[in-house]
């Protein structure tokens, strides 16, 4: 996808990632299908709200979201989540932006309050 094609989502956390925001936020949420983190506070509470921008891309082990509240025609601008199992009951309601394509385990592994070192974007 070209960058300037990229939806917004796409282009904030890219942004987000480049400017070091995640580095040392935690995952504040962990269960056997997902694990959740960029929360500026924390808490599952932290982040703004954003329009939503929704696709037809697949909830498939490894796919990212953007995390948001009750109300889906706003997404948060900071929290995403990484599901580690197929979860289709979450295809158009919520916004997927990415796929892992490595590093499963590291997923599988993640427990609530560890630290995210860095994001890197390539």
């Amino acid at each position: 996808m070209r960058p300037d094609k990229a939806p917004k989502t796409v282009e904030r956390f890219v942004a987000k990632a480049r400017s070091g925001f995640y580095d040392g936020l935690t995952f504040h949420r962990v269960e056997d299908w997902v694990v959740q983190g960029g929360d500026p506070k924390g808490t599952g509470t932290g982040g703004e709200r954003v329009p939503s921008e929704y696709n037809d891309l697949a909830f498939k082990t490894g796919a990212f979201g953007i995390a948001r509240g009750q109300d889906a025609a706003f997404n948060n601008d900071s929290q995403f989540f990484v599901v580690k199992s197929d979860s289709d009951f979450l295809n158009k309601q919520y916004t997927n932006f990415g796929q892992l394509t490595s590093g499963k385990d590291v997923v599988e592994g993640v427990k609530i309050g560890d630290k995210i070192k860095t994001i890197k974007i390539e």
